[in-house]
């Protein structure tokens, strides 16, 4: 029996040494950065779903299953990375046949159909509903399940026998017919590129940002896609080295669900708090009016109005008075005390009738003073008392 490479404990099963072998470096490092898009996946999902009740735009909110949808299928891709970093049994190599493809599947359902949401809210308003668009990712994602298991029962479960003894048929694939069976995945790689175009036009900026989120993680996707598949199928064959298909493809697995990750889920989680700039206003029922100043707002929109009147007319009754000391100007803007109108209870004109105080209640309280006449001598001949009020 081999010993234990450096790094590794001697009780460890040889299939898990290359998550520990020090000379086999490749493993130790994608280990790690899959380890760190664990964390950070569970996070996101966590921060996701704690900002479900802070959304306010009911658009944004449509859109949280398929983005808490890339999340989990990214959370998917970082572990199956460890199935490729670990030595080939029947239980790893059934779970790369079957979940490579299928959590790819999942990520990119989700991007195809929130930019399909994105095209019809261009084109017809408002969207279709979130239970809608989940249904779509679902359905999209079923098919390559479906696929992926139909695969998987034809060549593992009816496997033929030698000798009476069981093969393993699912670690002895050709390299070759493993790609060629991602390709309704890549169908919806080519849809995930191909749907935002339109979008990179729309005629609002929030929703032209969210398209250009789809379309950079689709090329970037499709351009990490391109180097796996050559070097996979070619490339290590030509460097006379196909001991590194699995660090090919464990690579690819976690770059690209970094890349999910960094290029869409976090640049829509960032915005899905944020407010919609096309919101309408409210109906008159479900409208909050603001609050107005009955004096600073008269006095801004009627300057001509009633208040300035009764200013003056108090001015010509001051007139007629003897000479007093000089007293303080009272500005017809004191009442207004430079405070935000919002933080400051103003009655609405509602309020006022209901406490009885109409216009007719105004004109009693507010004293009116007649001008002097012009006749010579009348005004000195009348008495102060015999002065009427209106």
């Amino acid at each position: 029996m081999a010993s234990a490479p450096r790094g590794c404990g001697a009780g460890i099963n040889s299939i898990y040494y290359k998550l520990c072998d020090l000379t086999a470096v490749w493993g130790i490092v994608v280990e790690a950065i899959a380890a760190a898009g664990v964390v950070t996946s569970s996070i996101l999902f966590i921060i996701l779903m704690a900002s479900l009740s802070c959304v306010t735009d009911k658009k944004r909110k449509a859109m949280v299953a398929i983005q808490a949808g890339v999340l989990v299928c990214s959370l998917g891709l970082f572990g199956l990375s460890f199935a490729f970093i670990v030595d080939r049994y029947p239980t790893s190599c059934a779970a790369r046949r079957f979940l490579f493809g299928v959590l790819f599947s999942g990520c990119l359902s989700c991007l195809v159909m929130h930019g399909l949401w994105l095209i019809v809210l261009q084109r017809q308003g408002p969207g279709p509903k979130s239970w809608m668009l989940c249904l779509g990712a679902v359905g999209l994602w079923l098919v390559e399940v479906i696929i992926n298991t139909e695969w998987l029962i034809i060549t593992v479960v009816r496997s033929p026998t030698m000798g009476g003894v069981a093969s393993n048929p699912s670690c002895s694939i050709a390299n070759q017919d493993f790609v060629m069976s991602l390709i309704y995945v890549m169908v919806l790689l080519l849809a995930v590129v191909l749907v935002p175009v339109p979008l990179l036009t729309h005629k609002n900026k929030q929703w032209r940002r969210d398209g250009a989120f789809i379309w950079s993680t689709g090329l970037s996707t499709m351009a990490i896609w391109v180097v796996w598949i050559v070097m996979y199928m070619y490339g290590n064959r030509e460097a006379g080295n196909p001991t590194w298909d699995d660090p090919t493809l464990a690579v690819a697995l976690v770059l690209n669900a970094w890349v999910f990750l960094l290029l869409y889920a976090i640049p829509e989680i960032c915005l899905v708090t944020q407010e919609d700039p096309d919101q309408e206003q409210l109906q008159d029922g479900d409208h909050v009016y603001p609050a107005t100043s009955l004096v600073y707002d008269n006095i801004l929109k009627h300057p001509e109005g009633p208040l300035q009147n009764v200013y003056m007319e108090n001015k010509a009754f001051s007139m007629d008075e003897p000479p007093t000391a000089p007293t303080k100007p009272v500005s017809p803007y004191g009442a207004f005390n430079g405070q935000i109108r919002s933080c400051v209870y103003q009655p609405t004109e509602i309020a006022l009738i209901a406490k009885g105080f109409t216009k007719k209640d105004q004109d009693k309280m507010i004293p009116r003073a007649r001008l002097p006449s012009l006749v010579p001598g009348s005004s000195s001949s009348l008495p102060r008392s015999h002065e009427s009020l209106p």
